[in-house]
C-alpha cells in the first residue's frame, strides 16, 4: 500500500463518518474512478441506514477495524474536529491516501506530523476545503485567470455562524481555529502560502464558554501576509454571541473589476466595474454551474444530486450543498492518487491554511503580535 494504483483500475475508497459524510457516498459510487468499498460509524442505527439506502454491503462500526482491511486504498474522514488529526494519522500510518474535512488538526504539531507522513510514505493527503471547490469561487477564479480584475489590490473574507446547540467540542471552540472556509479562497485565488499573519479580538462570548476553551473574544480579526505577494488578505470569525444570519463570503478588489460574494438566501454575488457611471458600478452575476469539469455521471450532484425518491426522506442525502463543491474535492483527490500526484490543496498547503487560524488566535490571545507560518507549511 502506499503507491497509487494504475490508471487501469479504481481507487478503492472508504467513507468514515455519516452524518455529513453520507452526503458524499452516492458521489464515490457514481464516480467512474472510484469503487466505494466501505463505510464507517460509530452509530450502529445510522451505519445500517446509511449502508442500506446506498446498498453498501461491507459496514465498519470501528475506525480500527477498517484500517485492516487490505481492500482500501484510501479513506475520506468526516468525523467530528476533535478526530480529524488522529484518524488522519492513524489511517497514513496504515498505508491510506486520506482526504479529511477542515480543519487538517487543531495543533499545529499535528499538522507537521501529517506533513512529515506525507513526505516519508508518499501517501496523498487532501483537506477538503469547499469554498475552493463552489461555483462562486471558480467563477472569480476564471475571472482573475483571464485577467478581467486587472490588477489584484486587496482580499478578504468573513465566516459568521452561531454555532450554541452545536456538538460539545463546539461551545467556546476560538473562532481562528476554524478559519479555512476565510484563509482557503484568499490562498488559492492567489495560488500562494500565508507568510504572517496578526490578529485581535473583539468583544467577549459567555464567561461559560471562554472557559472551555480559555478563549474570550466573540470575533477575531486577522491580516494575513500572502507570500511572493503584495496582497494583504483581512479575515473575520465569529461563532458564538454575534448576531448574524449564517455567512460565508469572500471579497476581491481589483483595478478593473472587484467581486463581492455573500452567501445569503437568495442573493446572488456582486460584480464592481471601474470608469464606468457610478449606477452602473455594480451588477449582481448570475454565476454559471462547473459541472463542465467533472466527469458525466457525478455532474448533477452540482445542483442537488440524483438521488432515488426513495432516499428523500434520509437526512444524511442533501446533496448540491456548499456551492456544488462536493464533487469537485471527490474528483480532485480521486485523480491525484491515480495519477500520482499531489492534490490542491495538498498537506503542505493543507497545513499552512489550518496553521493560518491557529497562530491567529495565537496572536489574538498575545495583542496583535505578528505570527510567521513555519517553514515545513510553506510550498517548495
Amino acid at each position: 500500500m502506499g503507491s497509487a494504483p494504475p490508471s487501469s483500475r479504481q481507487l478503492r475508497t472508504a467513507i468514515v463518518g455519516l452524518g455529513f459524510g453520507a452526503e458524499f457516498i452516492p458521489i464515490h459510487q457514481r464516480h467512474p474512478q472510484v469503487e466505494l468499498v466501505a463505510i464507517c460509524q460509530r452509530s450502529a442505527d445510522r451505519l445500517e441506514a446509511a449502508g442500506r439506502a446506498h446498498g453498501v454491503e461491507r459496514r465498519y462500526g470501528r475506525f480500527a477495524d477498517l484500517l485492516a482491511d487490505r481492500d482500501i486504498d484510501a479513506v475520506h474522514v468526516n468525523s467530528p474536529i476533535p478526530d480529524h488529526a488522529a484518524m488522519t494519522i492513524a489511517a497514513l500510518e496504515a498505508g491510506k491516501h486520506v482526504m479529511c474535512t477542515v480543519p487538517m488538526a487543531t495543533s499545529v504539531a499535528d499538522c507537521r506530523r501529517i506533513v512529515e507522513l506525507t513526505a516519508r510514505t508518499g501517501l496523498r493527503y487532501m483537506m477538503a476545503e469547499t469554498v475552493v471547490y463552489a461555483r462562486e469561487f471558480l467563477f472569480i477564479r476564471d475571472l482573475a485567470a483571464r485577467g478581467e480584475l486587472g490588477r489584484i489590490q486587496f482580499l478578504q473574507a468573513s465566516h459568521q455562524q452561531d454555532m450554541d446547540g452545536w456538538p460539545d467540542y463546539w461551545p467556546g471552540l476560538p473562532p481562528m481555529h476554524y478559519a479555512t472556509h476565510c484563509v482557503g479562497p484568499c490562498l488559492a485565488l492567489e495560488r500562494t502560502d500565508a507568510e504572517e499573519v496578526s490578529c485581535f479580538g473583539s468583544g467577549r462570548i459567555r464567561p461559560e464558554l471562554a472557559a472551555r476553551y480559555g478563549s474570550p473574544f466573540a470575533v477575531e480579526t486577522a491580516h494575513v501576509r500572502l507570500r511572493g505577494s503584495d496582497v494583504v488578505a483581512r479575515i473575520v470569525r465569529s461563532l458564538f454571541d454575534v448576531a448574524r444570519q449564517y455567512r460565508e463570503s469572500f471579497d476581491v478588489y481589483g483595478s478593473k473589476q472587484s467581486y463581492e460574494w455573500q452567501l445569503c438566501e437568495g442573493e446572488e454575488p456582486v460584480l464592481h466595474t471601474a470608469k464606468v457611471p457610478e449606477p452602473e458600478i455594480p451588477r449582481r452575476v448570475a454565476v454559471p454551474d462547473f459541472a463542465h469539469l467533472l466527469p458525466e455521471p457525478i455532474r448533477p450532484f452540482t445542483t442537488g444530486g440524483v438521488y432515488g425518491a426513495e432516499h428523500q426522506h434520509l437526512s444524511f442525502t442533501q446533496g448540491g450543498g456548499h456551492g456544488g463543491s462536493h464533487p469537485h474535492l471527490v474528483h480532485e483527490f480521486v485523480t491525484a492518487v491515480v495519477e500520482g500526484r499531489d492534490p490542491y490543496p495538498n498537506a503542505r498547503q493543507s497545513a499552512n491554511w489550518t496553521c493560518t487560524g491557529l497562530l491567529a488566535h495565537e496572536s489574538a490571545l498575545q495583542g496583535g503580535t505578528l505570527m510567521k507560518l513555519p517553514d515545513w507549511t510553506l510550498s517548495s
